[in-house]
Formats: C-alpha cells, structure tokens, sequence
C-alpha cells in the first residue's frame, strides 16, 4: 500500500494498531480460555481420580430408523365418514328385486348382469364374514372390505352375513342392514343371494364396477 499523504499515513498506523490490538485481543481470549479448560480438568481428575479414554474397537453406532407415523387421526376420520355415509333408515325395499332369489341392480343394468352373477361367470375373487360382529363394527367392516376391494381391481366378492338363526326371533336383523349398506355403496353394482355350494341364504355374492 502506497501512502501519499501525511493523512494517509496516520490513518494506515491507526489501522494497523486496531488490527495488532484486535489479534493480541484474540489471543488473549484464547489463552484464557484453555487456562479455564485446563482448571476444569484438573477439577474434574481431583473428583473422579485419572481418567483414561477407552481404547477404539471398531464399533458402530447404530442409526436409528425413521418410522412412519400412524394416521391415527385419518383412520379415526375414515371411521366416522364410514358410519354417517351407511344408513339403517335407507329404504332398501324398492329396489330389491323379490324373484325366487334376493337380487339387486342399479338402475341402467339390465337384467343379464343378474343372471350372469347367478351362473358364477364371474370367479368370487375375496371374502368377508361379518360374523360375530356388532353392528357398528360390521357396518365399517363391510364398508371397509369394499372400498379395498374396488381399489385392488377385484370385480366379484362374497359377502357372508350369517341367516340369522341365532338372533331373537330366528329373525337376520344383519342380513337386512347389509343389503341397505350394500345398496348405498357407489363401488357395488349388483349382487344376488349366494348359490347353496357358496353360502346360500347366508351369504351374498357381489359385483363391483370396474375401474
């Protein structure tokens, strides 16, 4: 640096001794503090005795994996729309069609598609037994059971809801609301009462729309 000036030159030794006084500030504070870090380790071999580091073998500290959290909130949220979208007050009656065997088709199928579902053109791919259930519980299951179902491409499922023999009355109070549950579901089709090899009035075969 080239000074030209008697100003210049009193401003480049002011310089000078701000950074001679800020380096020697510098050192100072690191001076002082490997006295404080050597106090403290005297301190420290005065209250525990010596200390020796433990000789390196080689270990390696496991990472922890991340897992995934629960959506509980999403599964309790799912629950809740699954009991409110599924009615037992639906009026199912109009639209079942009371042949010699319970059937039903939405509006715009024709009645092949029932025959067809009868004759087993269509292979049962999965079940659900709602057995033992009560009704809340059944209600989800069956709800949940199909959902899946459509989400998997499956077309034909068998729904087996008991005949009722062990209700008051010998009455199939599950039977009933699973043929409003089915009836309100946008992923069911059509379904008919099972053949006798498959479940007979105990059970319901189903056809899924496709896509």
């Amino acid at each position: 640096m080239k000074v030209h000036t008697l100003a210049e030159l009193k401003a480049f030794k002011r310089a000078m001794a701000e950074r001679a006084a800020a380096e020697a500030q510098r050192r100072e504070a690191e001076r002082l503090a490997a006295l404080r870090h050597e106090r403290e380790h005297r301190l420290f071999e005065l209250a525990v005795g010596p200390v020796q580091r433990m000789p390196h073998r080689g270990r390696i500290e496991p990472r922890p994996v991340p897992v995934d959290p629960v959506p509980l909130q999403r599964q309790r949220d799912e629950a809740s729309v699954m009991r409110e979208a599924l009615s037992d007050e639906f009026d199912v009656e109009t639209l079942l069609h009371t042949d010699e065997l319970l059937s039903y088709r939405r509006p715009g199928l024709g009645p092949e598609i029932v025959r067809k579902l009868r004759e087993g053109r269509w292979s049962i791919q999965r079940q659900i037994d709602l057995h033992g259930l009560r009704t809340d519980e059944a209600r989800e299951a069956l709800g949940r059971f199909i959902r899946e179902a459509h989400l998997a491409g499956l077309r034909c499922v068998r729904v087996v809801h008991g005949k009722g023999l062990g209700s008051p009355g010998r009455t199939p109070v599950l039977k009933n609301r699973v043929l409003r549950w089915l009836v309100q579901k946008k992923e069911v089709i059509a379904f008919v009462q099972a053949r006798p090899a498959e479940g007979g009035a105990g059970a319901l075969v189903v056809l899924l729309r496709s896509g």
